[in-house]
């Protein structure tokens, strides 16, 4: 086997080239820098969920209104967190991922467009 790298994918782009390129690595940048922390936050609130039901069950068990617990409540909302980061994340893709990946695809349909 050889190390050697090919110019060109069969289409005519160097996906390699790509991938090094200021706009791409831009794009993982942006990307990397909001699901990132995102990701921390939210593990560290499910695990303080999990501490919390495991070993403060007195604290967890306490009613806030009727049967509804503070477990109840933070199981629940583990769920609302979920939904607020998926709908958070679709709005920052849609204005800051979004036109970015647009351009470096026109970018590469051009290239593979004038390939042919």
């Amino acid at each position: 086997m050889s190390d050697q790298r090919t110019d060109a994918a069969p289409g005519g782009i160097d996906y390699i080239q790509v991938e090094e390129s200021p706009p791409f690595r831009e794009l993982k940048r942006r990307q990397r820098s909001f699901v990132f922390p995102l990701a921390v936050a939210f593990l560290l609130w499910y695990f303080v969920y999990v501490l919390l039901s495991s070993f403060a069950p007195a604290f967890m068990s306490q009613r806030l209104w009727g049967d509804v617990t503070v477990g109840l409540v933070f199981g629940l909302g583990q769920f609302v967190t979920t939904f607020v980061i998926t709908m958070t994340y679709v709005a920052y893709a849609n204005r800051r991922l979004d036109p970015l990946a647009e351009e470096l695809r026109d970018d590469l349909e051009a290239r593979d467009g004038g390939a042919r």
